[in-house]
Formats: structure tokens, sequence, C-alpha cells
């Protein structure tokens, strides 16, 4: 169970190693370009190459790109489809050059039209993605926290997504804070289980790629995306320890998007907290 942290490529791609390794990371999260823009620029081989010697030098064992918040499998908007499936093929061909595990994605929202209307849609726009792109790293569909019409906060329709694209490619990424929101008690074992066997019934919880360990600002099925730092939120210390002890993620790497306990974003007391649960359940990186 590796545990790192979404960390800044401001001023090169190649810095972001060092500022995961300050904080004590395991394995990290980058944007591969600005979150709120279509713009892509080719990262150049030197920066490439630095990142991958980076890694190999602080010995960060795993890696994945989180693709921009513009994409959404669900639009009406053709235009705007075609950029996020462009976008997408974008990023798993940066994955590859890096040598990343895989691409993190938001897959958006149904805009009223509803999940069964825009599944079709988003299956084939992910087949696309999926052949255009190059083998090796695998497209994960993020669970959402279920404000407004999000696709994808309940596992069901993460199931009938994967279901559909029948490709070992396509994974999961699970958003603790997500979940709690969407309803999933993540403060207990027993609670902890059910969201697993539901997990089980729909995509499987073997299709895990990659955890967001964020804790949660607002209530159990707020539907509220909002993140807190480990233990100061509403599923708690006594949460993180039930999730991390459960054997479903006992090799999934655990990937910090806290607000920090002094603002800047994921932080080494962050990391240093859910390492001592890691320690306390009797886990190894």
């Amino acid at each position: 169970m590796k545990i790192g942290a979404h960390v800044s490529t401001a001023g090169g791609i190649g810095k972001a190693v060092g500022r995961g390794q300050e904080i004590g990371c395991e394995a990290i999260q980058i944007f591969g370009s600005s979150p709120q823009s279509w713009a892509f620029k080719p990262v150049p081989g030197e920066q490439i190459e630095s990142f991958k010697q980076g890694l190999a030098d602080a010995g960060i064992g795993a890696v994945f790109l989180h693709a921009i918040y513009l994409i959404n499998l669900g639009t009406p908007n053709p235009e705007s489809l075609k950029k996020g499936i462009d976008s997408l093929i974008k990023y798993l061909d940066l994955a590859a050059s890096l040598g990343a595990h895989g691409v993190i994605f938001h897959p958006g929202s149904h805009g009223g039209r509803g999940y069964e209307a825009v599944l079709p849609q988003a299956v084939d726009a992910i087949k696309e993605v999926l052949d255009s792109a190059p083998d090796g790293p695998c497209l994960a569909v993020e669970n959402m926290a279920g404000m407004g019409q999000h696709i994808g906060a309940k596992f069901d329709e993460l199931g009938g997504i994967l279901e559909a694209v029948d490709s070992p490619r396509l994974k999961i990424c699970l958003d603790t804070q997500h979940s709690f929101a969407a309803g999933y008690d993540l403060t207990n074992p027993a609670g902890i289980q059910a969201m697993l066997d539901e997990l089980d019934a729909g995509p499987g919880s073997a299709n895990v790629a990659a955890v967001h360990a964020n804790d949660s600002k607002r209530v159990c099925g707020s539907g509220v995306d909002r993140h807190d730092n480990i233990g100061d939120g509403f599923i708690g210390g006594a949460g993180f320890a039930a999730i991390m002890a459960n054997p479903a993620f006992a090799d999934v790497p655990f990937l910090l998007e806290v607000p920090g306990f002094e603002g800047n974003g994921p932080d080494q007391q962050n990391i240093d907290i859910l390492k001592e649960i890691r320690q306390q359940a009797g886990l190894s990186a």
C-alpha cells in the first residue's frame, strides 16, 4: 500500500518528483496540463527523462495523471465530447511516455437526461480513447460525490460502464470523500464492507486502481464535494483506520487530495497520519 499525494508540476514536470519526495510520498499524482483548460502542450523529451530518472532515484513506486476537469462524457455537445476524447488520448500518451500507471478522470454529468440516456455515448467515447491510446497505462473512472447530475456517484453506474466497455484497461479510482458524500458510511468496518459489497456487485473491488484519500467537510450523504484533512472531517481517523485495514485495499495506492494543515495542499503531516494508520494495521509500503 503506497501512500502519496497530488503534487504540483509548476516549473516543469520533472520538479513534481522532488515535491513529492519532500513530503514523504511513495506515490504521486500530477496534472499533465492546466486542469481548467483544453490547451495541451507536449512535454519536452528532456523533462520526461528527468521525471523518470527522478522517480527511480526517489524510489516512488506509483504514478497517476489526473485528467482535466472539463471532460464530460455525458455532454450533448459533440464538439465538447470530441475535445474530451482527444484530451484523454493525449493524457494516456503522456502517461505511457512517463511510465505512469494510469490516468484518472471524472466522467461528468448527464445534464438531466439521466444515466441510462448517456451511457451509450460514454461507453463509445471510452472505447475510442482506449483504441486510440498506446498500450500500458490504465484509464480509471472516478466515483463522484452526487452533486447535481453526476455520472458515477453510485457503484452500479460505474459497473455498467465497465461492463459495457469490457476492457481490462478500464479501472476505477475510489475517492473516499466522494463515496461518503454519495451516502456510503465509511466511518466503521460494517459501512465500508457494505460499500465493498455494492462495489463487487458492480465494477468489482479488484478493479480499484487507486484511492483518493480525502476526509470530508460535510456529513455522509450530503452530495457535496468538499475535502478535508485526514482526521479533521466527518470520516475521521477511525474511519481511515477501518478503510486501510480492509484487505480489499492492501495493494492499492492511497493518494491525498486534501487542503493541507496550512492550506497549501497535501503535506507531510497528512502523509504521516496515513503512514501511522498503515503501520497500526500491520501493512507494508
